[in-house]
């Protein structure tokens, strides 16, 4: 299988020897998954994004700093590139930043929370067990650093996951958009660099809380398998 990784960030340049980029952990994540995938990655902010959409079997997103509702070009084409690939129903995994550009391409609402920011480990209750999935668990552990979210969903939509902090976690849009508010491509360790990197900007509470919860393992191989078990579904 071929999947085309849409980059919308990178990682800080002083944590890239140590942690690499953000394409490269979303590819390392399938590693104990399936080693038959091949990835290719179109960095957005450049404007580059494949020129046939048929040429892949199905297409991620990485995170971004940036937010969905900002007036910037790069972000208009990649709204109207997932348009595209909803129209056309071709297999997308929407990771934070891209679960929140489905909810603009199907009528949804993204805010900023009044909230503030979840980081760590969102311990989330999973609701929903459609038939592609194997594993009917009743929660999954998953990394997050967000301050955006999903605040409205159009009626058309499944909701799989949940938390009282972040409602509408994981969700699937039809038969061929899946997409998560978490970063399941995450490590402990680079979560825990980024919390402490952003000390000047989040609250000393809500730091603390975001370090204690690392102690949770996050379910990073479930929900891959998830991913898995969803574009490989007729």
């Amino acid at each position: 299988m071929k999947a085309a990784i849409l980059q919308c960030d990178n990682v800080l340049k002083k944590f890239q020897s140590r942690f690499w980029d953000y394409p490269d952990m979303i590819e390392q994540m399938f590693d104990g998954v399936d080693l038959s995938l091949s990835f290719d990655t179109y960095d957005c902010r450049q404007g580059q994004f494949p020129d046939d959409i048929n040429k892949y079997d199905f297409y991620l997103t990485t995170g971004s700093k940036a937010s969905v509702y900002e007036d910037l070009d790069w972000i208009q084409h990649l709204i109207e590139f997932v348009r595209q690939l909803d129209k056309h129903q071709k297999k997308f995994i929407g990771i934070c930043f891209g679960h929140q550009i489905i909810a603009m391409v199907r009528g949804g609402k993204v805010e900023k929370s009044n909230k503030g920011w979840g980081i760590g480990i969102a311990s989330n209750r999973v609701i929903s067990h459609p038939a592609w999935m194997d594993d009917e668990v009743p929660k999954l552990n998953i990394l997050v650093s967000h301050q955006d979210q999903i605040t409205q969903l159009p009626d058309d939509t499944l909701l799989i996951a949940e938390n009282d902090f972040c409602p509408f976690f994981i969700v699937q849009w039809g038969d061929h958009l899946l997409s998560i508010q978490g970063h399941p491509e995450w490590s402990v360790d680079f979560s825990r660099t980024l919390i402490n990197e952003r000390r000047a900007i989040i609250p000393a509470d809500r730091i603390k809380a975001g370090l204690d919860s690392l102690k949770v393992e996050p379910d990073n191989g479930m929900f891959v398998r998830w991913i898995m078990q969803f574009v490989q579904h007729q």
